[in-house]
């Protein structure tokens, strides 16, 4: 008899320019590359270009399957920036890593100005903290690209009327909405449940005990909690310290369906995915 605790992991494809993502086979490492001066864990280390480049490398290395360029910091109280200010950040990485490493590309903007040109770039997935709610241009240009979204959870405040993961469902349900109505493919669609935005330590450790609950949406599923303030609450410890808590949520996570994990430590994380692999789907 299976255990009822695993989840079945659906079996799909994630079509990424030349690259394809076989999701239910394995989990997939996003490899996190911050390219700001103030992201809460790496700010400031990687906004050279050549280290930028030299820390992507060395994640692929480390098994990462994906990069996730961020140019724009989204910890609270970070500054919001302008399209053009976040463009010099990603852009010249995106050109860059384009021809230098062999693995898909994903650049973290909810700007439609921004996904537009990272795009025509060379860049193969877009990744919006905002769920494409923020800006009502995103949608046709993942539709003109006809590239992956990721969608994530948000929202200002941590207050909810209802039960905290109905509601998350809920928007959810009106960024597909969105999406569909401007002819995105529905195999280009990612949920993400947004660990750290707009929720307490204590509601981000809910939502983390019932991820089961988003496979009933039929979509593929990416977690990132990596280095967060509930695991630095729970262990009471600085960024740094957070690579075991940070695996501790991924296991969690594969156990539960997820496809995708966005980690900074990919080398610890990969390992742990590979084992929780061979358990939980049995590779």
């Amino acid at each position: 008899m299976r255990n009822i605790g695993f989840q079945l992991h659906r079996k799909s494809s994630l079509n990424c320019g030349q690259y394809q993502l076989n999701l239910g086979t394995k989990t997939y490492i996003m490899g996190i590359l911050n390219v700001t001066p103030d992201s809460f864990s790496d700010g400031g280390k990687f906004i050279d270009l050549e280290k930028a480049v030299h820390h992507a490398k060395k994640m692929v290395e480390e098994g990462a399957d994906i990069i996730d360029i961020g140019g724009e910091s989204t910890r609270p109280g970070a500054k919001e920036i302008d399209a053009k200010q976040e463009l010099s950040r990603v852009l010249p990485v995106v050109k860059r890593l384009v021809k230098e490493i062999d693995v898909p590309l994903s650049v973290d903007t909810y700007k439609a100005e921004v996904a537009e040109k990272v795009l025509e770039a060379g860049a193969h997935m877009i990744n919006d903290i905002w769920g494409m709610q923020r800006d009502c241009h995103m949608a046709s240009v993942i539709h003109k690209f006809d590239v992956p979204i990721i969608i994530m959870h948000n929202q200002k405040g941590t207050e909810y009327k209802k039960d905290l993961l109905e509601e998350i469902c809920e928007f959810f349900k009106k960024s597909i909405d969105i999406a569909i109505k401007s002819g995105v493919k529905r195999e280009n669609i990612i949920l993400d449940p947004g660990i750290g935005f707009g929720k307490t330590p204590e509601q981000n450790m809910l939502v983390l005990s019932r991820l089961g609950e988003l496979n009933d949406l039929g979509y593929p599923l990416l977690l990132g909690t990596s280095r967060k303030s509930m695991i630095g609450k729970i262990l009471d410890v600085c960024t740094k310290e957070r690579i075991e808590g940070t695996i501790a949520t991924t296991v969690m996570g594969i156990i539960q369906g997820i496809d995708i994990v966005r980690v900074h430590d990919v080398k610890e994380n990969s390992k742990a995915a590979k084992v929780t692999d061979a358990i939980v789907r049995r590779i």
